[in-house]
């Protein structure tokens, strides 16, 4: 019997988000402290398995309520029925022939949820992976990131950018340029400019997270889409300031400046909260890790934050700041 296990990653924004989904630039890296891991295995039926996040038992009626707020009315089967449908119809639309082979496929994941470090978008891509092993099909690493973008977009409504997605299929580092002109045409879907950077040339980088203060990535993004296709002069000049902040981490690292990241990265969270509104417990966290003597900015768009440290002693303040309220520091492993 054929049975496949793929795994994605989570990831850290370092430099550039929110932009990417504004035509910006960006660097992100992979986060291997956490995964999802979809299994998919031959079967007599097509079998969808429910997974642990997928709750169906409650402490409580307002617990119920709680977890609908937060996550909708499931938890990640909806990623796997919805990866599942697009690819079936990328196929067809294509004259690609599948097996007619059934098969029961089930995902878990240790990756923190709804903190900001793409934990939806890494059970898509596990799937994927899955899919294209079962059919012999292969979709090209430069087109996978906006097929999966899709896949949240137009069958699920998320809002979402490129970013996640990018690093989550290349993994390791990776600069992204989502520049209108630098944008191309692959197959009818629109794919930027992403280049691999070296893991050796980053500092010394924290990643912290609280489950407590997560929030969905529309709610923190309120408004700013309307406002950016509006034109509004205050948002368009942050996408192009946090543009010129990638370009910028991009030559300090290449250039053997690695100590010159985590300013940019602080400047990178005083852009965004400058046209965003931010959460109180979010935000408390970026100002306890300054006052540590370390960098900070927002991970993605949740309850985790990323940034720099300069020696050991930092981060153990780093730890006693952030642990009373909850928070869990890590170090992020980028390759394996």
């Amino acid at each position: 019997m054929l049975l496949i296990r793929k795994r994605a990653y989570a990831r850290a924004g370092l430099v550039g988000n929110p932009s990417d989904g504004y035509f910006g630039k960006t660097i992100a890296l992979i986060v291997r402290n956490f995964h999802a891991e979809v299994t998919l295995y031959e079967w007599d039926q097509v079998e969808l398995v429910w997974g642990e996040n997928d709750q169906v038992r409650f402490r409580s009626v307002d617990d119920l309520v709680h977890d609908v707020r937060l996550h909708g009315y499931y938890g990640g089967i909806r990623l796997v029925r919805a990866t599942i449908k697009k690819f079936v119809e990328y196929c067809r639309g294509r004259g690609i022939p599948l097996r007619e082979q059934p098969f029961s496929i089930r995902y878990q994941t240790s990756i923190p949820r709804l903190v900001g470090l793409a934990g939806s978008s890494a059970i898509i891509v596990a799937t994927l992976r899955c899919l294209m092993e079962f059919y012999d099909i292969v979709i090209s690493k430069e087109v996978q990131p906006s097929f999966i973008l899709s896949v949240e977009t137009e069958e699920l409504g998320i809002a979402a950018g490129l970013q996640d997605r990018v690093v989550q299929v290349y993994e390791g580092v990776v600069y992204m340029d989502f520049a209108r002109e630098r944008m191309r045409s692959i197959g009818g879907f629109s794919c930027g400019v992403y280049e691999p950077l070296d893991p050796g040339l980053l500092p010394p980088l924290y990643v912290a997270y609280n489950a407590q203060v997560s929030n969905p990535t529309e709610a923190i993004h309120n408004d700013l889409r309307a406002r950016f296709n509006q034109g509004e002069p205050k948002v368009l000049e942050a996408m192009a300031r946090l543009g010129a902040l990638t370009e910028a981490a991009r030559e300090a690292l290449a250039s053997g400046h690695p100590e010159r990241l985590g300013p940019l990265m602080d400047e990178n969270f005083n852009i965004r909260r400058s046209i965003l509104r931010l959460p109180t417990g979010q935000v408390d966290m970026v100002e306890r890790a300054r006052r540590a003597g370390a960098t900070a900015k927002f991970s993605g768009s949740g309850g985790a934050i990323v940034g720099t440290y300069p020696d050991a002693a930092t981060l153990e303040r780093l730890r006693a700041e952030l642990e009373p309220v909850g928070c869990r520091v890590i170090e992020p492993k980028v390759v394996g």
